[in-house]
């Protein structure tokens, strides 16, 4: 069945915009803004190994296994799960899997969004020499000023969304392919010359062994549920996206190594970042464990101090909204797809329709730093909680089901056909890891967690 069947969408030009675009996708504010800060609170180097081991064992096969499963429907998320659960003969549920990614996907660019817009208003204020001489209690002071205005989160919030629509409207070639094209390399650029930057601090060294030695003492059970989490969602698994740009994939194109392509670039730049800002933080006596507000509250300061601070934190706040861009449009295309293909809409008044229903759930993340902070719900913040919800639960589980489905559901010929690979141990290493490994990862974890273990 699915092998007569034609897109009803664009596809990319190249193998190599599908890498750019897929790793744009995966690249953005989980590598630069979130990487860091949850590496500071989990002690370093011994976070980092067991995140490196969840990208390698659990990451990349369901990577693969999205990616597969979007070529093989070329139809949006929910669309994907109903043809090949019908291809498979499996329950008819299974595309329920392809609703979650979606509505995965515009919870996390909701509160994303605002993020960006944080670093876009933090761009403005490096160019005009917000943080000269500024010590910490006055960045402190900028800081809590700004998130406490609801009117100024709106704006940069609402600004960073029309950016994101303006690009997805164009669609994909004209669109997504052109925008990534240009803001990858330029994000590389800009993170290597911050890199350059940060071997010159007397802090540097401290910074790598702060980032490559480990101390399993300060592993916790929810610090490797945050590394498993953290994995799925800076590869960009389990919310939609990986799917739809499979199907907007070429046949003929090796999906398992673009995919080791892709989680190694996405990789390298977590790491990158990460070499950029601790040898920062340690120069200027900073903590690493500040929590989401390190890279606005502990930065800045350094920026204001250091020698050619005010073009340095001009460029880091830029690279910052550059990442922001090539992980939100990836976000709401599997929405907007979805509404092209089902329910007939342009792509104009999808995007009109998907930007405006995460720009409303926005605003619960933008009032919960300021008029509903007192807010708790399961005591965590609004925000908290959908930063939670999305990264260290939704996406797991949809990790979960996509590994389930195509090691267990899916018939062997199929993925085999989709797949392509070289005779040898490839496809069986790779049903191995989709099918026993990942899934098995996954689930002791949570028991763990909940206790259970």
């Amino acid at each position: 069945m699915m092998d007569t069947k034609k897109t009803v969408h664009d596809a990319w030009s190249s193998r190599f915009a599908f890498i750019l675009a897929a790793t744009g996708s995966a690249v953005g504010l989980g590598n630069i803004w979130k990487f860091p800060y949850i590496t500071g609170e989990n002690g370093g180097g011994a976070f980092v190994i067991v995140y490196l081991l969840c990208v390698m064992l659990i990451g990349i096969p369901i990577m693969i296994a999205e990616t597969m499963l979007g070529r093989r429907s070329q139809r949006n998320p929910i669309e994907t799960m109903e043809l090949l659960t019908e291809e498979a003969g499996a329950d008819k549920n299974w595309h329920y899997l392809g609703w979650m990614g979606i509505i995965a996907g515009l919870l996390i660019l909701s509160y994303y969004s605002v993020i960006a817009g944080w670093a876009s208003a933090y761009v403005l204020k490096a160019f005009t020499g917000s943080f000269f001489d500024a010590d910490a209690a006055a960045i402190k002071g900028i800081f809590d000023d700004f998130v406490g205005s609801p009117v100024q989160l709106i704006f940069w919030h609402s600004l960073f969304m029309l950016a994101t629509m303006l690009i997805v409207v164009r669609g994909v070639n004209k669109g997504l392919e052109k925008a990534v094209q240009f803001l990858m390399p330029s994000l590389f650029v800009l993170l290597l010359l911050l890199v350059g930057y940060a071997m010159t601090t007397g802090s540097y060294f401290q910074g790598l062994h702060f980032l490559f030695t480990p101390d399993f003492s300060k592993l916790t059970s929810n610090s490797v549920l945050t590394a498993m989490g953290h994995a799925f969602f800076t590869l960009s698994l389990g919310m939609g996206a990986i799917m739809v740009y499979g199907s907007y994939l070429p046949k003929g194109i090796s999906i398992a190594k673009t995919a080791f392509l892709i989680a190694g670039a996405d990789t390298v730049v977590a790491l990158l970042a990460g070499i950029a800002i601790f040898p920062i933080v340690f120069a200027n006596n900073l903590h690493p464990d500040s929590g989401p507000g390190l890279i606005f509250q502990t930065l800045p300061i350094a920026f204001g101090a250091m020698t050619g601070g005010w073009l340095m934190g001009i460029l880091f706040f830029v690279m910052l909204v550059v990442a922001a861009l090539t992980s939100s449009i990836s976000l709401i295309e599997p929405a907007v797809a979805w509404l092209v293909e089902s329910k007939g809409f342009s792509r104009e008044k999808a995007c009109v329709w998907s930007g405006l229903a995460t720009w409303l759930l926005g605003l619960g993340t933008v009032f919960s730093f300021n008029v509903w902070s007192n807010v708790k719900i399961f005591d965590r913040s609004i925000f908290q909680l959908l930063d939670y919800l999305t990264a260290n639960l939704m996406l797991p589980i949809g990790g979960f089901c996509i590994a389930i489905f195509a090691g267990w559901i899916m018939h062997r010929q199929h993925s085999e056909d989709e797949l392509n690979m070289p005779a040898g141990l490839a496809y069986p290493v790779w049903k191995l890891l989709i099918s026993y490994v990942a899934p098995a990862s996954v689930f002791f974890v949570f028991l763990h967690v909940i206790g259970v273990l």
